[in-house]
């Protein structure tokens, strides 16, 4: 299928699939005699996979990191740890972005906790009139 129509099946833009080739997690397709990319259902899937990761707080540069493994995916488990480039214990890669995620949470806990903490310090308005 040409890169519209695997881009409408996978649930992106053909932009994505050329950014996802351009970066490595996505073989360059076969081209037709007139060099237009043709994809096949694997390519369709493993660009799902890609976007549900990514969708998970995985980037594009943890993605590079096991690229070779990411047709192993069995439902939402990364896939499992075999040699370099895997996604799961022991490479990190899931393990240093969950670390990332948990820094950034606490510190939006932070600023939202000194944010209340102003609102709740200030006093009403006083109202005058009727």
């Amino acid at each position: 299928m040409r890169i519209g129509d695997a881009a409408a099946a996978a649930g992106t833009t053909p932009r994505a699939l050329r950014f996802y080739e351009q970066n490595g997690l996505l073989p360059p397709p076969r081209r037709t005699a007139t060099g237009q990319r043709e994809y096949t259902e694997w390519e369709v899937a493993r660009v799902r996979v890609i976007r549900g990761l990514l969708a998970l707080g995985l980037t594009v540069a943890d993605l590079r990191e096991c690229r070779d493994r990411l047709d192993l995916l069995d439902d939402d488990a990364l896939p499992p740890y075999g040699g370099p480039g895997a996604c799961a214990r022991p490479s990190g890669v899931a393990d240093r972005r969950l670390a990332a995620l948990d820094d950034e949470i606490a510190r939006l806990t932070r600023l939202r906790d000194r944010l209340a903490a102003r609102i709740d310090t200030r006093t009403p308005p006083v109202r005058t009139g009727p």
